[in-house]
């Protein structure tokens, strides 16, 4: 019998050896014919070895190994404490966030406080029927199904439910796997899924019907993402599945195409005629979201603000650096502004014409950890919406297989078999769990630094290090004193907020 299995494996080579000499595709195998499939081998599980065996732990990205330590540990509740000091070469980056602790921090509940709301009243300002406070300064950011799996939506929206705070649907439209107790932020993008009629334009009856029926707290107009500002873009027919189809109102089947712009409006003008039409048949408040490059689009936005008449209710922001579906290379790497740049161009045009207290900003593009979040925050954003560490909590493993289809731990994929390995329910905890720790971080950072809340952080809490350098962060991002704090009377709500949390804590 053994020499039947010898002999198969000689054969084999030798047929092998045969192909790989007289194939005229690949080099490397004409000429070195089956030892050169090792190449490709090792090219193949390239970034498993340079993840697990090659890379420290503060080499790799998007998301270093600490800092996905850090995640899994946190949704796990587990220790996410580090020993030994930090392995961070502090003196030998550009725009290390320092942050600066007072002498006399501001007194923290014991036990902790758990809600960390909004600073701002979301359609507050403008008076918008349903507005509402959030209750949480984190949430989870936009990302739809059919880019990622129905085990991975319903596993983020329970964890929503746990968490207290908000789901963003992304541009996919609503699903049933959205529908865990989670309330949602129904993103609009440029294909109106969710919101089209049999053609595919804009439908407010559609809109209409689809918010009575789901829990829409707000509705977001996406204008663009950073991952690839300017595209549009194209889910296979082979992926449209029939949940999928309902979800989108598209036909079963057919490839299902985003345009790169919105045929609804085609400029600021039309765009808040727009907003407004919408807040005023739903009640919602209504916001856009952005990858941005150009200041002129904001600086005209916040002149046709400055009257009151028409405005947006929410701004969000979304840097280049982020993007959790698949992109090519340059948009992905050189297209839209990273989020600190992009944010502070933003917020500037707003801050000085006065409106930035009548606008809540939301932040997104790796916000997801304490440091970066709090650098946001001192920037003026009054909630962040994370993503891609969302995924990681309910089980990414930063494969970077996004784009294929294939993601091994059942995220990012429509295959059943796959995401058969994700369990919404344990999952969900985890995810839920993740934004608690991650919200009561950014607590007791603002604590540490000597306010009740971390909308009320500004650039005075804040060192960016260059090379070791201290640099002060005012004359770099052209801000004036007070830009980064919401409304006085805002400021005063959520300081009472947060005090009266204190004594009911203790008591």
């Amino acid at each position: 019998m053994w020499w039947w299995v010898l002999g198969a494996l000689a054969a084999a080579l030798v047929l092998t050896a045969l192909y790989d000499v007289t194939q005229r595709r690949h080099a490397v195998l004409r000429n070195f014919p089956v030892v050169g499939h090792l190449r490709y081998l090792l090219e193949r599980i390239g970034p498993e070895l340079r993840q697990y065996i090659v890379t420290g732990n503060d080499q790799e990205r998007p998301f270093n190994r600490n800092e996905r330590r850090w995640v899994y540990a946190s949704s796990k509740r587990q220790n996410n404490y580090f020993g030994f000091g930090s392995d961070n070469h502090m003196d030998a980056r550009s725009g290390y966030i320092v942050l600066r602790p007072a002498v006399f921090p501001y007194p923290e509940a014991s036990p902790p406080v758990e809600a960390v709301p909004c600073a701002k009243v979301l359609g507050g300002p403008r008076g918008r029927r349903l507005a509402f406070r959030p209750p949480s300064i984190i949430n989870v950011s936009g990302m739809s199904f059919g880019s990622l799996s129905a085990n991975a939506i319903e596993a983020l929206n329970r964890g929503a439910a746990l968490a207290g705070c908000l789901h963003n649907t992304g541009e996919g439209g609503i699903s049933r796997h959205h529908r865990h107790g989670g309330d949602l932020i129904l993103q609009v993008g440029t294909a109106y899924f969710g919101c089209r009629d049999a053609q595919g334009r804009f439908s407010m009856d559609r809109l209409v019907e689809t918010v009575q029926d789901s829990p829409v707290r707000a509705i977001e107009i996406k204008l663009s993402q950073g991952a690839k500002p300017g595209l549009g873009g194209v889910l296979p027919g082979a992926k449209v599945t029939a949940e999928i189809a309902a979800a989108r109102g598209v036909p079963e089947g057919v490839d299902c195409i985003s345009p790169n712009r919105h045929s609804a409006f085609d400029g600021v003008d039309s765009m808040l005629d727009f907003v407004e039409s919408i807040a005023e048949a739903t009640g919602l408040p209504v916001g856009i979201k952005a990858a941005v490059g150009s200041r002129a689009f904001w600086v005209e936005l916040a002149k046709e603000m400055e009257s009151g008449a028409r405005g947006v209710d929410f701004v969000t922001v979304d840097g280049g650096e982020g993007g959790t579906g698949a992109a090519p290379l340059v948009f992905a790497d050189h297209v839209a502004l990273p989020f600190v740049s992009a944010h502070a161009r933003v917020y500037s045009a707003f801050a000085e014409r006065g409106l930035h207290e009548r606008v809540v900003f939301v932040g997104s593009g790796r916000l997801g950890l304490p440091d970066r979040a709090s650098l946001a925050f001192a920037l003026g954003t009054d909630m962040v919406h994370v993503a891609r560490e969302s995924m990681l909590s309910v089980g990414c493993i930063q494969a970077q297989r996004c784009h294929t289809g294939h993601c091994p731990a059942g995220v990012a994929t429509q295959s059943a078999w796959l995401q058969r390995g994700l369990d919404p329910a344990s999952k969900g905890e985890r995810a839920g769990t993740f934004i608690r720790v991650l919200r009561a971080s950014m607590l007791k950072l603002a604590h540490t630094c000597g306010v009740a809340h971390p909308g009320l952080l500004t650039l005075d809490h804040i060192e960016l290090l260059d090379h070791g350098v201290p640099r002060n962060p005012w004359p770099m991002f052209r801000y004036q004193k007070g830009w980064s704090l919401p409304s006085p009377e805002d400021v005063r709500d959520v300081t009472a907020i947060m005090d009266q949390a204190l004594p009911l804590a203790h008591g």
